[in-house]
């Protein structure tokens, strides 16, 4: 069976840091990475990572955010530096798996203070 645990979130000022962690068991995974939704808004791809290294970032977060992945423990990590108010969302980890799915984490709350 596939998990998906997440953990990192809270609550933080303006230009503050997190880390959330992502640690994933039960299959085979390969592109890893989180979504994240707003009160009020549609869920947004945040950052992603591939197997193989591979990442991409939404603009929002460019140059602030950082996706790593720790393969030997199917762990991804989310950097978060320079948070802005607009980073407030619930943050959701995701795996698609080797043969085809996806699978996600129960959400974590990110709320930035002005």
């Amino acid at each position: 069976q596939v998990h998906l645990v997440e953990s990192g979130g809270g609550l933080v000022q303006a230009g503050g840091s997190l880390r959330l962690s992502c640690a994933a068991s039960g299959s085979i995974f390969s592109t890893m990475g989180w979504y994240r939704q707003a009160p009020g808004k549609q869920r947004e791809l945040v950052t992603s990572i591939s197997g193989g290294g591979n990442t991409n970032y939404a603009d929002s977060v460019k140059g602030r955010f950082t996706i790593s992945r720790d393969n030997a423990k199917i762990t991804v990590y989310l950097q978060m530096n320079s948070l802005k108010p607009e980073d407030t969302a619930v943050y959701y980890c995701y795996a698609d798996l080797q043969w085809g799915g996806r699978s996600w984490g129960q959400g974590t709350q990110v709320t930035v203070s002005s």
